[in-house]
């Protein structure tokens, strides 16, 4: 394909405009069922060495909520026995933000052919901002969220997760009620780009 500034400048400013949102900065109207199939093919486009498909995604419907808050609550105890009332219901209410809830788990148990958990990681972080800058192009808002609960056995039952699967984050998506002014100051390519050369030494100095 011919380079062509216009689609490049396109997706220039769709990539340098996208911002995290906070899920308690998302809410109804999120991606119908056609848009959410829409965004999980983007997802399948990311870089994948070997064709293992190494992630999927878990969506967590309106219907389950509850469930996947007392998780969050449980985990919380099991964590801290002498959480209060307060943080608890604050745990349990992180469940019931954002309209559209994906669980993003990495699949890095035993394959065929066996690429490295580091290289299928940089499949399944492409597969994420896939989803990402599909939602910001649709007009959504959509943020990842993690936390000490993703590592609770209780939350690895509640996905059903297997052997050499783990939940890496959230990912959140909905309709903006409060865009924030974009403050975040990106690096330029000086701050995290070298160029090898011959008297280059192993730390890149």
């Amino acid at each position: 394909m011919a380079y062509d500034s216009e689609v490049f400048s396109a997706a220039q400013a769709l990539i340098e405009s996208r911002q995290n949102v906070s899920p308690r900065r998302l809410v109804e109207p999120g991606p119908t069922a056609r848009q959410l199939d829409s965004l999980l093919r983007l997802a399948a486009t990311a870089p994948d060495h070997g064709l293992l498909t190494p992630w999927r995604f878990i969506v967590v419907p309106a219907a389950q909520r509850a469930r996947l808050a007392e998780v969050f609550a449980l985990a919380l105890i099991d964590r801290d026995p002498g959480a209060t009332l307060v943080q608890l219901e604050a745990a349990r209410e992180k469940a019931h933000r954002a309209p559209l809830l994906l669980v993003a788990v990495a699949c890095l148990g035993p394959r065929e052919p066996d690429m490295p958990p580091l290289e299928r990681m940089v499949s399944m972080g492409a597969a994420i901002q896939n989803i990402l800058l599909g939602s910001h192009a649709m007009g959504f808002g959509a943020g990842l969220t993690s936390g000490q609960a993703m590592a609770s056995p209780r939350l690895h039952a509640l996905c059903g997760l297997k052997d050499g699967e783990a939940p890496v984050c959230f990912v959140n998506i909905g309709t903006v009620s409060k865009r924030k002014p974009a403050t975040r100051c990106r690096p330029p390519p000086s701050e995290f780009v070298s160029e090898l050369r011959d008297d280059s030494t192993p730390d890149g100095t």
